[in-house]
């Protein structure tokens, strides 16, 4: 390992996580025509947009404070989880006050500040578009994409992980060998005692099988020291012309450690259209009041006849 990496040993204590970044400003394409005119991150599963879950699991890991990377079409999310005071009333006067409740505590859930992405230039761009209200403090980015079910919070599992060895960490899951094209893989070294948690030593984005170092696959969950910030501004555009999160954390692997953690949850990629069907059926099927009339409704369909 390099002089200049950092050690748990020689690590410096950069403190808790207190910010979470959620970037939302990309164009929705793979549900087109329904986002042409609603944001892909306002996509309701069962009764909440894939953004609020995002949302409530940064809340509920103990982050004080969000930041939302926006861009054009996308004041939908700032109206949701702003206050409506005429809807508001409106409940009230109707003697519905658990829904105005409900409307309420979605405003009043966290601090959640705006950044505007001019231009949607990738990840790696949204993530340094949030570099003004960041600051100098390490963060979480949480993408909106992966819908994770998890007791605690994934962020909350990774935010421990923070604590322990004050490094970077990237969420991973194995995923089948031949579907490795689709995500950023790593190549890592298991950390002794540990079934979960490797050093990164290398990523390669979307490789095809037969080139990928491991079938551990990045996804949508990341805590990071301000450090990558400037791995971004050195990066520069990769393929598709768009500043690649992946490119700047094989970079930062250079002079600093990154842990990758195989995280203890179920994971649903909302941002396809099968993926989030899967997790429309199986979120309606937990759900307290809706669960036994839909399942008893999926038994009763002839499934072949369909």
């Amino acid at each position: 390992m390099c002089a200049a990496r950092q050690t748990r040993e020689t690590r410096r204590d950069m403190g808790h996580i207190r910010r979470a970044v959620f970037p939302a400003a990309g164009w929705g394409t793979r549900f087109l025509p329904a986002t042409k005119a609603q944001p892909k991150e306002m996509l309701p599963l069962v009764d909440k947009p894939i953004i609020q879950y995002a949302v409530e699991e940064a809340v509920d890991s103990g982050i004080e404070n969000l930041v939302i990377v926006t861009g054009r079409g996308k004041s939908s999310i700032e109206d949701h989880f702003d206050i409506a005071f005429e809807l508001e009333a409106a409940l009230e006067a109707r003697g519905k006050p658990h829904l105005r409740d409900l409307v309420r505590s979605v405003a009043e859930a966290a601090s959640i500040s705006y950044v505007r992405q001019k231009e949607a230039l990738g990840l790696g761009h949204a993530v340094l578009t949030a570099r003004g209200p960041v600051g100098n403090e390490p963060f979480a980015v949480l993408l909106s994409d992966d819908v994770l079910v998890a007791r605690p919070p994934c962020i909350r599992q990774m935010m421990d992980i923070f604590d322990a060895y004050q490094s970077s960490v990237v969420a991973i899951m194995e995923v089948p060998m031949r579907e490795t094209d689709r995500y950023g893989i790593i190549r890592g070294t298991p950390l002794p005692g540990s079934d979960r948690l490797y050093e990164v030593r290398g990523m390669v984005e979307k490789p095809a099988a037969g080139d990928a170092p491991s079938n551990l696959a990045i996804i949508g969950r990341y805590i990071l020291t301000p450090s990558i910030f400037e791995a971004l501004e050195a990066t520069g555009e990769g393929s598709g012309g768009e500043i690649q999160l992946t490119d700047a954390l094989r970079r930062l692997t250079a002079t600093e450690r990154v842990l990758a953690y195989k995280f203890d949850g179920r994971r649903y990629d909302a941002g396809e259209k099968l993926g989030f069907l899967k997790a429309t059926v199986e979120f309606a099927l937990r759900d307290q009041e809706l669960g036994p009339a839909f399942r008893s409704y999926l038994k009763s369909l002839d499934i072949d006849g369909c």
